[in-house]
């Protein structure tokens, strides 16, 4: 892979500058802020690259990647564009020699997954998910904790998001478009537990319910599930539990629970918990949890542009999620447990 002499010498681009969550700025804003150069964006609503030479004065706006890619000296794309194009964007970027970073999910399915990095191999580029929750403060903590002993051996981890709320009439809530309703919190979630649990995989099995809210959308036949569960099974003997919930009328404390052989731990914010029965004494310690750090995303990016340092969330690891939450729908359809391709 090639090497910059400085990160200022990364020319970087994004393809979409969509008004929900102004992301485009934030991904241009964090890579500026490792040193990289923000040099164009692709968007197909001018009004959105009005609003982003009005955020990045004299920064180059192009109609579609291709135009960018043709015109443009960018030297890493980040995509942040509804799930279903991620794929196809971030393989015409690979193919024309371009490091790619893939807002997550990834992608939606493992063989979409596969081809991106299929291709950044052969390309000799970098492919990356944007995963800065890695460096949320609760798992950051959370992952010192459990690894210093504090809960003993990780025995499973009970994920979840849940309210009981009709989905909005926007491409979220098409399953096409957004995979369906794990693919959202659900990859932030299996990206938290990953790093607890590190063990291979070796089987998923998936439930869904579907039909509730759909006739009040608009999407009607295209819309997400109501509710959906995931359950992993990991060759360590722990399990992982998922379930993602929009008719959840009970709301339930923190995203994860790890049982582990001597506590219990729970993950939210501000604050971690830890519980421990000694005898008859139940203790219960509390932690606030330090400030969140995705700010290292795209500066672990730009030193391993630059320094060859090693990269933390490469593509095999954000395969993984995708592989589960796959596998989940697969078998939430199927109705049976499925093997997995990739550990």
């Amino acid at each position: 892979m090639k090497r910059y002499q400085r990160a200022s010498d990364v020319r970087v681009g994004v393809v979409g500058y969509g008004g929900a969550f102004n992301m485009g700025k934030k991904h241009l804003l964090e890579m500026q802020k490792a040193g990289m150069t923000p040099t164009a964006i692709a968007e197909i609503d001018t009004t959105r690259l009005a609003a982003a030479t009005q955020d990045f004065p004299g920064i180059e706006t192009y109609s579609s990647l291709a135009a960018m890619l043709r015109e443009s000296a960018v030297g890493l794309v980040s995509i942040i564009t509804p799930h279903n194009t991620h794929a196809k964007l971030a393989l015409q970027a690979l193919k024309a020699g371009r490091h790619v970073v893939c807002e997550k999910p990834m992608a939606i399915t493992t063989a979409e997954c596969d081809a991106m990095i299929a291709a950044a191999g052969r390309n000799g580029v970098l492919l990356s998910t944007y995963h800065n929750r890695h460096w949320d403060g609760p798992i950051m903590s959370a992952v010192q904790h459990i690894q210093s002993g504090m809960i003993g051996d990780v025995v499973r981890i009970e994920a979840h998001w849940g309210l009981r709320s009709k989905p909005g009439d926007w491409w979220r809530t098409s399953k096409s478009i957004s995979g369906g309703i794990l693919y959202d919190w659900g990859v932030h979630l299996l990206e938290y537990s990953l790093q607890i649990i590190r063990s291979d995989i070796i089987e998923v099995t998936g439930y869904a319910k579907r039909g509730y809210w759909a006739p009040q959308t608009k999407w009607k036949k295209d819309c997400n599930e109501d509710e959906a569960f995931a359950s992993v099974r990991f060759r360590g003997g722990q399990w992982l539990t998922l379930l993602i919930s929009a008719l959840d009328s009970n709301p339930r404390r923190g995203f994860l629970g790890i049982t582990g052989t001597e506590g219990s731990y729970l993950l939210d914010w501000p604050v971690n918990e830890c519980y421990r029965q000694e005898g008859s004494q139940a203790t219960v310690r509390r932690f606030k949890n330090p400030p969140g750090e995705g700010w290292r995303y795209y500066q672990n990016v730009a030193d391993h542009l630059v320094k060859g340092t090693k990269l933390v969330i490469t593509a095999e690891w954000a395969r993984r999620p995708i592989h589960i939450l796959e596998l989940a729908d697969r078998s939430a359809r199927q109705g049976a447990a499925l093997r997995v391709k990739y550990k």
